[in-house]
């Protein structure tokens, strides 16, 4: 069921994670809940940076137009959606050298249930101002990561000590990745696709 396990990953994330692996649904559902879940921060940074505007420090409020606003959130929403997207794709190769066998309907849950806590972090974005927005997002990185290594043992079917390794090697390359996506924004922006501000 699309959103299905999305109160138990916050209530009880272990037996959760068990409830996950005992039945596990097709990539179309998991697909559904990330495309779901990927427009809370996307709607959100929208209206924040359309209407609200955003206090980064003691100067003025910065806000975009409401066109530059939307095309932001569409590349956000297609960027998040694609790095969730490559992240399965990481952790099914990654598992070979870890001599597990997942489907990539598994990688595809542990990333998208991973995920979730962070795409969640988009409500902040209704008070936007720079410092909780990011001490919220730092609350969200940590239970990510707490659900990664929670869920790759129970998921990948591996020992707790080689599951450790296995999602150490997950968060590198998500971290990467992060780079990757935040490089492209970067040469975007660069070639005039950047925002657009009121003044």
């Amino acid at each position: 069921m699309i959103l299905g396990h999305l109160w138990g990953i916050y209530a009880h994330p272990k037996q959760e994670w068990h409830e996950i692996d005992k039945r596990h649904e097709s990539a179309v559902s998991s697909l559904s809940h990330i495309a779901i879940i990927a427009l809370i921060p996307s709607l959100t940074c929208y209206y924040a940076t359309a209407y609200l505007g955003w206090s980064v420090g003691v100067g003025d409020v910065i806000k975009l137009t409401p066109n530059s606003a939307l095309y932001m959130s569409i590349g956000m929403y297609f960027g998040l959606m694609a790095g969730v997207g490559a992240l399965a794709v990481m952790i099914h190769e990654l598992a070979k050298a870890f001599d597990a066998m997942p489907s990539y309907t598994q990688s595809l849950e542990l990333a998208a249930y991973t995920a979730t806590p962070l795409f969640m972090v988009g409500f902040s974005a209704f008070y936007p101002v720079l410092w909780f927005v990011m001490a919220i997002g730092l609350i969200g990185l940590t239970y990510s990561v707490y659900l990664l290594y929670s869920g790759v043992p129970i998921l990948m079917h591996i020992p707790e000590d080689k599951g450790f390794v296995y999602a150490s090697s997950v968060v590198t390359c998500g971290l990467v990745l992060l780079s990757i996506l935040m490089a492209g924004s970067v040469i975007l922006w660069s070639m005039g696709l950047g925002p657009m501000y009121v003044h």
